[in-house]
C-alpha cells in the first residue's frame, strides 16, 4: 500500500500531475464561462426593460427556463440534446457526416446559459438602481443613447452590479464540478478516477474540496482588489 505522500506526488506514483491538469480545466472552463455569461446577461436585462412586448417576454421566458431547470439538467440536455439536433441538420446536407460536440464547449454554453440567467436579474437591479436624472442628463449634454449607456450609465452599473456578480462567480466556479458528468476531466472528475483507483476516496475528495475553497478564497480576494479600485473611481451621484 502506498502512503500518502507518495500518491500526493508528482510523477507515475502520485496523483498531483492529474490532480493540478483537473484544476486547469476547472479554471479555463469557468473564465471561458464568464464573459459569455455577462454578455448574454447584459442584454437579456436589456431586453426586460425594452418597451417592446415582445423583447420583455423572450427575456422573462428565457430567465424562467434557466433558473428553473437544475443546472445539471441544462448541462445533459445541451450535451445530448444540441449533439442530436446538429447531427440531424448535418445529416440532411452530407448523411454519412457524424459530428460531436465537446464536453468543454457544452459545459460552457450550458453554465453560461444559468449563469447569464442570475446575471441579468442583478444587472435589472441595477439598472432600476440608476437614477433617470443619469440618462436626462446624458441626453442634455448631445448623447446618443448609445453613448449614454455606455460613457454615463455602464460605469455605474458596472459598480452597483459587482457584488452580485462576484456572488454568481463563486457559484459558477463549483458549477464548474458538474462538467465531469460529461466527461470533462476536471477536479472533479480526476480525483474520483484517483479515489477508486488508490480505494483512497477520503483523501482524494478532500484534496478536492481545498482545492476548491483555495479557489474561492483566491477569487475573494480578487475580487475585493476590484472592488476597491472601482470604488475609488465612485463619483457623486445626481
Amino acid at each position: 500500500m502506498q502512503s500518502v505522500w507518495t500518491l500526493l506526488s508528482w510523477g507515475p506514483d502520485g496523483w498531483l500531475d492529474e490532480i493540478a491538469s483537473g484544476v486547469k480545466v476547472t479554471i479555463l472552463l469557468a473564465l471561458a464561462t464568464l464573459p459569455f455569461g455577462l454578455l448574454a446577461g447584459f442584454f437579456v436585462a436589456l431586453a426586460k426593460r425594452s418597451e417592446e412586448r415582445t423583447l420583455r417576454l423572450a427575456g422573462s421566458i428565457y430567465t424562467t427556463i434557466f433558473r428553473g431547470l437544475p443546472e445539471l439538467l441544462t448541462l445533459f440536455v445541451v450535451f445530448y440534446g444540441a449533439q442530436i439536433g446538429i447531427q440531424q441538420i448535418v445529416r440532411f446536407f452530407s448523411p454519412t457526416a457524424t459530428v460531436e460536440i465537446n464536453s468543454f464547449v457544452a459545459g460552457m454554453i450550458a453554465l453560461g446559459a444559468v449563469f447569464s440567467s442570475y446575471a441579468s436579474e442583478v444587472f435589472l437591479s441595477a439598472f432600476k438602481a440608476i437614477p433617470q436624472g443619469q440618462y436626462e442628463g446624458g441626453y442634455s449634454v448631445g448623447l446618443t443613447k448609445g453613448q449614454t449607456m455606455r460613457l454615463v450609465i455602464l460605469p455605474q452599473l458596472v459598480r452597483v452590479a459587482l457584488p452580485g456578480l462576484s456572488n454568481l462567480w463563486l457559484i459558477l466556479l463549483k458549477d464548474t464540478a458538474l462538467v465531469s458528468a460529461i466527461g470533462l476531466s476536471d477536479i472533479l472528475r480526476q480525483s474520483g478516477i484517483a479515489a477508486r483507483v488508490t480505494k483512497e476516496a477520503f483523501l482524494f475528495f478532500g484534496l478536492a474540496c481545498l482545492i476548491y475553497l483555495a479557489l474561492a478564497i483566491i477569487s475573494s480576494f480578487g475580487i475585493g482588489a476590484i472592488e476597491r479600485r472601482v470604488g475609488q473611481k465612485k463619483g457623486p451621484a445626481r
